[in-house]
């Protein structure tokens, strides 16, 4: 079963609207629309055109807008020897987390927990993996909640960025730690906080392509909420996701895999790939 995108096109614009710090007085008298009208767009209820009048004033794409309206777009199903996703529910949502390995060497190792480490730690036993290191991608409880379970109670080494740091985890700086290198997979942190105050994006090399597990700082056709800082979370993923290979696989927090590629060519946020 295929995961659904996780934002909606309304979705995508109330994220650009409160990023924005747009009132809707504010974004009605730009676009031409009615208050009311905007607040039907966000509650799921917009024509093309309306969209369309509304994109530019939140430095939106219109017509990857209008298609995510039409539901007419979902990236390309990617299968990649040595990545799988774990996608459990939280709450009323699902969270995914993710697993890496060299399929000579066996070696493994984790991004987040999920709700629930347990279809991960199955999988890992199943194909005899060894699970050498734990990267939390930022802390909030749905991508961390499970950690204890996956890291055997602490006898594999989790990192998380120092800005985030907490019980269980070994907290590292930017600048001091260029990469890890571990049983054929060379691992390398960068910055793309905004969703969260020490957000990572972790690149890894290795595998057939490279992969950039995000957490929250991108979905597919959409991103995280900017929650920290709306501004820094468009300019961190373009600086650290969009500078990557075209055919990198980009492993979300919610939401099915993409590639840089797609996100090029239908992310909304990103109208200058366009």
């Amino acid at each position: 079963m295929q995961i659904p995108l996780e934002d909606l096109f309304n979705d995508v614009l109330a994220k650009a609207q409160r990023g924005l710090a747009l009132s809707d007085s504010k974004l009605a008298a730009l676009s031409g629309l009615t208050a009311d009208e905007i607040v039907a767009a966000r509650g799921g209820q917009a024509d093309y055109a309306q969209l369309l009048r509304l994109a530019p004033h939140l430095n939106l794409h219109g017509p990857s807008l209008v298609t995510m309206s039409q539901n007419a777009w979902r990236p390309l199903e990617v299968r990649l020897p040595g990545l799988a996703q774990f996608n459990t529910t939280w709450q009323d949502m699902t969270v995914n987390a993710y697993l890496v390995w060299d399929p000579e060497t066996k070696n493994a190792v984790a991004f987040d927990t999920g709700a629930d480490a347990s279809p991960m730690i199955d999988f890992i036993e199943k194909n005899g993996l060894n699970l050498s290191l734990i990267f939390i991608t930022h802390t909030h409880p749905d991508h961390i909640l499970d950690l204890k379970k996956l890291s055997a109670d602490g006898a594999v080494t989790a990192f998380v960025h120092e800005r985030e740091a907490f019980d269980g985890a070994t907290s590292f700086k930017l600048g001091e730690t260029e990469c890890w290198e571990t049983g054929g997979l060379k691992i390398e942190p960068r910055s793309t906080w905004g969703h969260s105050k020490g957000g990572i994006t972790y690149v890894v090399s290795g595998l057939e392509r490279p992969v950039a597990v995000v957490g929250d700082a991108l979905f597919a056709s959409s991103m995280g909420g900017g929650m920290v800082s709306y501004a820094d979370a468009l300019a961190t993923n373009r600086q650290e996701i969009f500078s990557l290979p075209d055919n990198t696989v980009i492993c979300p927090g919610h939401g099915p895999l993409t590639t840089v590629g797609e996100e090029k060519a239908h992310n909304p946020f990103y109208p200058e790939f366009k």
